[in-house]
């Protein structure tokens, strides 16, 4: 049984010779290692669990690829659950997964509380939170600076002269949503340039809702040349609504988003955004929880990432937009 199991599990204490006798009689037993039993045995179940809001977008099913992939190379599997910014459904998304006795969660939750994440889960099971800091867990999170990125969006316009800048936010209750719209106000305070609430209309981070809020900033009068959106499938959804109009997209309206998705190189104009590098920090992830669980990694491990701006042609200078543009 010994033998056995050391040439299932790879080990390198077995001649080449035992190794063929094992693997040929496998092969003509028709032989499959039971996973539950190597679990009770190792107590390990080599499975991780995966939380997301949603496999909808680009955003997630990139952070779902690129840590599974980055999980099956190191011989691990995993688990997905959803919890749909909810935070009943969160909570018995996360029971699901410590059922099915993973080795360790990958978190990305936007209505639990850092409250609830510091006083309701078991030390006993290893965690990772995405996407945001919860105090005193640092070393816990992986996190992208979103105050940053919203700065950036906004500052770049402003650098181009625009000044009556409009916002489409995702939710507030969410962290990334809020702390995005708060890098937003930053930067109009940074240049002089007061905060307009009726400059800013708050949705859900869909293309209809991004279109949505559009028109809803038309029909209320207020003069803007130019809008941030929290995102760029709202941004592709606040395009559409600007030419329903009959506006011109940068010469009427310049436009910014957030996330760099890869719809973001189709729109056209291809749209200016910021970069958020959800890819790299599902691999940081997967690597954190390699290193920490199995230790079967010696990576280092980014624990914050910084977004960069991407321009592109969605977006002109001031001076460059039409007389007759809705912020002139």
């Amino acid at each position: 049984m010994a033998t056995v199991s050391r040439v299932i599990n790879g080990s390198s204490r077995v001649s080449e010779k035992t190794r063929e006798k094992v693997l040929s009689a496998m092969r003509t037993l028709n032989y499959r290692p039971n996973s539950i039993a190597q679990s009770l045995a190792s107590n390990r179940s080599n499975s991780v669990g995966i939380l997301v809001p949603q496999v909808h977008g680009p955003v997630f099913a990139s952070m779902l690829s690129e840590a599974e992939e980055e999980l099956r190379n190191a011989g691990k599997f995993t688990i997905f659950a959803t919890g749909l910014s909810d935070e009943i459904k969160e909570q018995e998304a996360i029971r699901f997964l410590i059922s099915r006795n993973c080795d360790a969660l990958i978190m990305h939750v936007d209505a639990l509380t850092d409250e609830f994440i510091k006083e309701q889960m078991d030390d006993a099971l290893p965690f990772l939170i995405m996407n945001r800091v919860v105090p005193g867990l640092e070393d816990k999170c992986i996190s992208l600076d979103n105050e940053r990125g919203g700065f950036e969006a906004t500052r770049t316009l402003l650098e181009m002269g625009h000044r009556r800048i409009a916002y489409i936010s995702g939710p507030l209750a969410w962290v990334d949503a809020s702390a995005r719209l708060e890098g937003h106000r930053r930067a109009l305070a940074a240049y002089g340039q007061d905060f307009d609430d009726r400059l800013l209309v708050e949705s859900n981070f869909k293309e209809f809702g991004g279109s949505e809020a559009m028109s809803k900033l038309l029909r209320r009068g207020r003069s803007f040349s130019a809008v941030v959106c929290a995102n760029d499938e709202m941004a592709a959804g606040a395009m559409d609504a600007i030419r329903a109009r009959g506006l011109s997209i940068p010469e009427d309206v310049s436009i910014v988003g957030f996330d760099n998705a890869p719809l973001s190189r189709y729109l056209y104009p291809k749209l200016t955004t910021v970069n958020y590098p959800i890819a790299e920090m599902g691999r940081m992830a997967a690597r954190w929880v390699l290193r920490n669980v199995y230790k079967d990694s010696e990576a280092e491990i980014r624990h914050v990432f910084r977004p960069t701006l991407v321009p592109r042609g969605s977006a002109i200078t001031a001076e460059g937009s039409r007389d007759d543009a809705p912020g002139k």
